[in-house]
């Protein structure tokens, strides 16, 4: 395509635009029909691009290219059609690399800035294949790009225009695969380390209300993409669950700190509260978790791929305790309010670690975990899951072993004196006797408190009220 650079010198800058991408289609479609693997854009074509389509200059005796507003919505409308009609999804994908793939030189700013449009755009016009072509380009690209193109979409639709947020909530029926990207984009953005990275409550209603609509939706990534060591170390997590479980566990801490400052600075206003949405996103991604088991097993990968890293969960426990730690210093609230907040946070944790471990999603050891949750205050609910491992039951009416009326000796059945008693099986009076409650036979029992244990491995364990599953302690 580098002979048809002196056509388009003359050209205005829309004019030039607009030919290139026609000739790029051709181009594009005539390497796909040529069968060669994998089908390569050629660097002079890209150059091209650079030029004409992101004015970059090619040196710098040349001036730059400048575009007005208006022809640079109509360059964007362009686009958008040019990829709409275009049927073949590896055509549309090869295109769209050879206009946005980051190269590492100075046209990558504009590159992104064009890109931030264009997604922008075709959100609000639903153009679809635009939004595939972007899900992918999430998929493959280093996640500090991802999350400035997810900045520019919540700027566009939670902060600049009022009301657009039912615009932007449409990319779950449209696109799932560019919803789900989207979301782990934005969980990567906001993670809650100061009140510029808190996500705004329009953003987390929204996406509290597409998980509780589909909960796979968050594994559609997961569940449509081969896994192969090609996946970019830099790229975004293949599942926002990371950083989602992050969101409902800080949440109580750093919301509640939001909301004091609000009121300390008069600026309240009548937003819906934020406790009642991270309990149901909370929920939620419990739920997520629990369908990975059977998800997880059709694919191979029970036991040998963790959707949750010990890497995140360790920063995430160190964030969690210097909150814990300025909540205790700086509180603007009660002490008991402080505390049940603070309990909250790790209720929360303790149940995504047992959740997340159950379902195979986090794998790692009991060790390993109380490691990472050693700077952390003592919560009833995760001592119990670093404590040792869960025990299933096919039937749930069976009592835990551990927690067994009889657990620290044989069952009373199998008493010697029991079953040789020469009176109880027929005595007349037994439901009227008045001497039962000394009867001289029910003295042996005495010594069942020294009895051989059945576990003689575990030592007898006091009853925990509260506790949600069967628990034994690990040795």
């Amino acid at each position: 395509m580098g002979d048809i650079r002196q056509s388009l010198l003359p050209r205005d800058v829309l004019s030039a635009a607009k030919e290139l991408l026609y000739h790029l289609d051709i181009y594009i479609c005539n390497l796909v029909q040529s069968g060669r693997q994998p089908p390569q854009v050629d660097s002079k074509t890209l150059e091209l691009v650079e030029e004409f389509i992101l004015h970059a200059p090619k040196d710098r005796n040349t001036p730059a290219r400048r575009m007005s507003a208006l022809q640079e919505l109509q360059l964007l409308e362009i686009m958008c059609s040019c990829f709409q009609e275009q049927s073949r999804d590896t055509v549309r994908q090869l295109m769209f690399s050879a206009l946005f793939n980051l190269q590492g030189n100075q046209a990558d700013e504009s590159r992104m800035a064009l890109l931030g449009k264009l997604v922008s755009m075709a959100i609000a016009v639903g153009r679809v294949p635009i939004l595939e072509c972007a899900a992918t380009w999430l998929q493959r690209t280093h996640r500090v790009y991802c999350v400035r193109l997810a900045q520019v979409l919540v700027d566009d639709y939670c902060s600049m225009v009022p009301g657009s947020v039912p615009t932007l909530q449409n990319i779950h029926s449209a696109s799932p695969r560019f919803c789900c990207q989207f979301i782990t984009a934005v969980t990567t953005l906001y993670d809650l380390t100061s009140e510029e990275l808190t996500p705004p409550l329009e953003l987390l209603q929204m996406i509290v209300s597409w998980i509780q609509d589909d909960p796979r939706l968050v594994l559609i990534t997961f569940l449509n993409t081969p896994l192969s060591g090609s996946q970019p170390i830099s790229s975004l997590d293949v599942t926002p669950l990371g950083g989602l479980v992050r969101w409902c566990i800080k949440a109580p801490l750093v919301y509640r700190k939001d909301k004091k400052q609000a009121l300390m600075n008069g600026s309240e206003e009548s937003e819906p509260e934020a406790g009642p949405l991270f309990s149901a996103l909370h929920l939620s991604v419990l739920q997520v978790f629990m369908l990975l088991p059977n998800i997880l097993n059709e694919k191979g990968l029970y036991g040998r791929l963790a959707l949750l890293q010990m890497e995140s969960l360790a920063a995430l426990t160190s964030d969690l305790s210097r909150l814990l730690d300025q909540a205790d210093k700086h509180t603007h609230t009660s002490s008991a309010d402080t505390h049940a907040l603070s309990q909250l946070a790790l209720d929360r944790l303790a149940q995504a670690l047992q959740v997340a471990m159950a379902s195979g999603a986090l794998l790692c050891s009991r060790e390993d975990l109380r490691a990472i949750c050693s700077r952390l205050p003592h919560n009833n609910l995760l001592q119990l899951v670093l404590s040792g491992p869960v025990m299933y039951y096919n039937n749930i009416h069976t009592p835990p072993l551990a927690f067994s009326p009889h657990a620290a000796h044989s069952p009373i059945a199998s008493h010697p004196t029991l079953p040789t008693h020469p009176t109880i099986p027929t005595h007349p009076t037994i439901p009227t006797h008045p001497t039962l409650p000394t009867h001289p036979a029910h003295t042996p029992h005495t010594p069942l408190a020294t009895h051989p244990s059945s576990h003689p491995q575990y030592s007898a364990q006091p009853f925990m009220t509260g506790m949600p599953f069967p628990f034994r302690p690990s040795h």
